[in-house]
């Protein structure tokens, strides 16, 4: 469906140039739910900005190929992409509240993605906005199409966002976060939403989040960022049954576990390197309990194991020059630097 291959992702700052996303690839098979995960400042919603094209000032993307349905994204002028956004691309963003136009009823706001891109009358869109609302599960629709943003609570806020960014049943749905801020129940109707909308429509799906819970019960495939680039790709259940890279064994070891007794999480020591002021060898050799002088002087690629996992770490080359290791059992004995 979409094809991401070497994005690179710049903003100019009176310090330089600041590289947010720095030679990305992946794809998003037909029907199939990528899920890109990491810590803030990662570069994932710039990653997803980019692809929509919906970068400001001083962002710029600096080079790459971004391929959907066979057409170059890059190539397309201002006026093609419009016509894509919000018909055959469509984006749920992080925060609803500052997403949503709050002097436009709900109504409106959905009935607009009709009006431009399906052509349709104010009375045809806003009847089929209604069967949008109907859709995604928001109590008293007829009543929520005339209601405005801030009479909507955080969840029918939500359910509001999906109904837009739905209208015109897309063929990629891109979701920033789609459940930040919201209640544990709440997350988990929004989240079954939106699978039964991908199987009902047939679309593919990009999942923008920091929360591998979510990732395991929603995603086909898996991708980790860390500062600016993918550090591991994988389907969901090698990621989360064989991870390979440190810092994927670390976000896994921090989530809390009901099957054992702990009493404090474990943590990835340090903090993410500020994005003008990056390490010269691995990103995160400096957070790595494995890192030797290779890993802190030349950045690894990200290279295929024998199981199709991808990996961007120099313990599974030829080249490793420290002590034999398994990641998985290993983490946390070592040292940390």
């Amino acid at each position: 469906m979409i094809k991401v291959d070497e994005l690179q992702t710049s903003f100019y700052t009176s310090k330089g140039e600041i590289k947010a996303v720095d030679g990305v690839s992946f794809d998003v098979p037909t029907g199939k739910t990528l899920g890109i995960v990491g810590e803030s400042g990662s570069g994932k919603s710039i990653t997803s900005l980019s692809i929509m094209r919906l970068l400001e000032d001083p962002g710029k993307i600096k080079g790459g190929k971004i391929t959907f349905s066979g057409e170059d994204l890059l190539a397309k002028s201002e006026s093609a992409m419009r016509s894509i956004r919000g018909n055959r691309i469509s984006m749920i963003f992080q925060e609803p509240m500052t997403s949503l136009n709050p002097v436009f009823t709900i109504g409106d706001q959905i009935a607009e993605s009709y009006m431009i891109h399906e052509g349709l009358s104010k009375k045809q869109a806003l009847k089929k906005a209604l069967g949008m609302l109907e859709l995604v599960g928001i109590p008293s629709p007829k009543d929520r199409l005339k209601a405005y943003p801030h009479q909507l609570s955080g969840g029918m806020r939500q359910r509001a966002m999906i109904a837009i960014a739905l209208a015109c049943r897309p063929e990629l749905l891109i979701a920033d976060e789609p459940t930040t801020a919201l209640d544990v129940t709440i997350q988990a109707q929004i989240l079954r939403l939106i699978n039964n909308l991908q199987d009902e429509l047939g679309m593919s799906m990009m999942l923008i989040t920091h929360d591998l819970g979510v990732v395991a019960e929603t995603c086909d495939y898996v991708a980790v960022m860390y500062a600016g680039k993918i550090v591991e790709y994988a389907d969901v259940n090698t990621l989360f049954h064989s991870p390979k890279h440190p810092y994927t064994v670390g976000l896994l070891k921090s989530l809390p576990r009901h099957d054992i007794d702990q009493e404090e999480l474990e943590v990835i020591k340090g903090m993410v390197p500020r994005p003008d002021d990056l390490p010269d060898g691995c990103r995160f050799a400096p957070r790595c309990p494995f890192a030797t002088k290779l890993c802190e002087e030349k950045l690894p690629t990200l290279d295929t194991m024998a199981d199709k996992n991808q990996v961007r770490c120099w313990i599974y080359t030829d080249q490793w020059d420290g002590p034999e290791v398994n990641v998985k059992n290993d983490y946390g004995t070592a040292q940390s630097k």
